[in-house]
């Protein structure tokens, strides 16, 4: 089976280094190679990969249909469009840190935690021409206390069930071929973007639980739950999180 893989951050990297264990040919590696520490970039490379951009990718189809049997989305940034939804024979598969149809788009992590809730998971799904809509092939859950958790260690959490859809999934490819999927509803769920998410991490002093919105927009290096004065924004942390971040075997009078 031909792959083309397209992702980013050290999960996708691991999830590319054990689809070569498998066997399985990758034929071009999409990634955030603009960066030079970009984990997924130094695993291509230290595997021999061809690393190609996303322009590169889809003329790579346009002029050879047999490029690549599968293509695969693990945490992958941008918007994927044809010819690569359509194109290869055992089509494009997304893998989604939430469970679908609730949660597409981004702020799955923060969503869990402010809402309160108890499970969470990962989506394995076809990609179709909107976001996040594409047939379900498998979800995998897990239970969880939002009262524990920020969206940093949340991600961890996920993160570790993800591979492990990640590899199932393959498995049953690699297996079966083209996989069954259950349709979604494009009315179904709840989709938030990027924007919406920065929006929110807003604090409002009289109306928000703080302490909730703290841990649940705390993702460094990104900027989390804000106040903002004299138009500057302020990341705001608490002393939880505090005690989380000190070193083992320190000690703290926080």
């Amino acid at each position: 089976m031909k792959m083309l893989f397209m992702g980013r951050k050290s999960y996708a990297a691991e999830m590319l280094a054990w689809s070569v264990e498998k066997g399985i040919e990758v034929v071009g590696v999409v990634t955030d190679s603009h960066f030079s520490n970009s984990p997924t970039m130094k695993m291509a490379k230290s595997l021999g990969l061809s690393i190609i951009s996303l322009k590169e990718a889809e003329e790579n189809f346009r002029y050879n249909s047999g490029y690549a049997d599968l293509v695969i989305s693990y945490l992958y940034w941008e918007k994927i469009k044809e010819p690569l939804i359509s194109m290869p024979t055992l089509g494009c598969i997304n893998f989604h840190p939430a469970i679908l149809p609730d949660w597409r788009g981004t702020a799955g992590y923060n969503i869990a935690i402010l809402n309160k809730l108890t499970e969470w998971g990962a989506t394995a799904h076809y990609v179709d021409q909107s976001i996040d809509t594409g047939g379900i092939i498998k979800v995998f859950k897990f239970n969880f206390d939002f009262r524990e958790e920020t969206a940093f260690s949340l991600e961890e959490k996920t993160q570790k069930i993800q591979q492990d859809l990640y590899k199932s999934t393959i498995l049953d490819v690699l297996e079966k071929g083209n996989l069954a999927s259950i349709k979604q509803s494009k009315n179904e769920g709840t989709y938030i973007s990027r924007k919406q998410m920065e929006e929110m991490k807003k604090i409002d002093i009289k109306k928000d639980d703080i302490d909730l919105k703290i841990r649940a927009f705390w993702f460094p290096p990104y900027t989390g739950a804000f106040l903002q004065i004299n138009g500057k924004k302020y990341t705001l942390i608490n002393s939880d999180i505090l005690k989380k971040l000190a070193k083992k075997g320190e000690t703290s009078n926080i």
